[in-house]
C-alpha cells in the first residue's frame, strides 16, 4: 500500500523514469503505465515489465478506454526486454502474489493493489477500481505544486 509519504518521497526525487513492476504485466502494471504516461511531464520516461510477462489484458484496456486513454498498442514484457539503465525509480504493483525484484540499486516503491484479473463477481468493475486508485495516486504523484 502507498502512503502519502511515498508519493512525496517520489515527488522529491523527480525521477527521470519510473518502472512499473508486476508478475504477468498485464493489468495493474499495464494500466499504471497508461496513465502515468498520460499524466507524466514531459522528459519522465514511463515503463511496466513483468516476471512473467503474459498479454494485455483486454479489461485493462476497456478500464482506460473509458477514461480516454488508450493502451491497445501496449505490449506484456519482461525486465530483461527493457533498458533499464536509466530506470531510477520503481514502484511495484502485487498485493497477493510474490512480487518480482529488481536486482539493480533505484529507489523502490510498493504499492500493494489487488489483482482485478482474478476478482470475483464483476471483473470490469474490479479493473475500473484498480485504475481509479492508480489515477488517484499518479495525479498526485504528477501534479505541479
Amino acid at each position: 500500500m502507498s502512503t502519502p509519504d511515498d508519493i512525496e518521497a517520489l515527488r522529491q526525487m523527480r525521477p527521470r523514469h519510473i518502472l512499473f513492476l508486476c508478475v504477468q504485466n498485464s493489468a495493474r502494471s499495464q494500466m499504471a503505465e497508461g496513465i502515468a504516461r498520460h499524466l507524466a511531464p514531459p522528459g519522465v520516461k514511463i515503463s511496466s515489465a513483468g516476471s512473467q510477462p503474459a498479454f494485455v489484458r483486454p479489461q485493462a484496456v476497456q478500464a482506460l478506454a473509458e477514461i480516454g486513454i488508450d493502451i491497445s498498442g501496449q505490449s506484456s514484457k519482461a525486465v530483461a526486454d527493457l533498458d533499464t539503465s536509466t530506470v531510477d525509480a520503481v514502484i511495484t504493483l502485487c498485493a497477493e502474489e510474490v512480487c518480482p525484484v529488481f536486482a539493480r540499486p533505484v529507489a523502490k516503491f510498493h504499492w500493494g493493489l489487488p489483482d482485478p484479473a482474478q476478482a470475483m463477481g464483476d471483473k470490469q468493475q474490479a479493473f475500473a477500481e484498480v485504475r481509479n486508485e492508480l489515477k488517484q495516486r499518479l495525479e498526485k504523484l504528477f501534479s505541479r505544486p
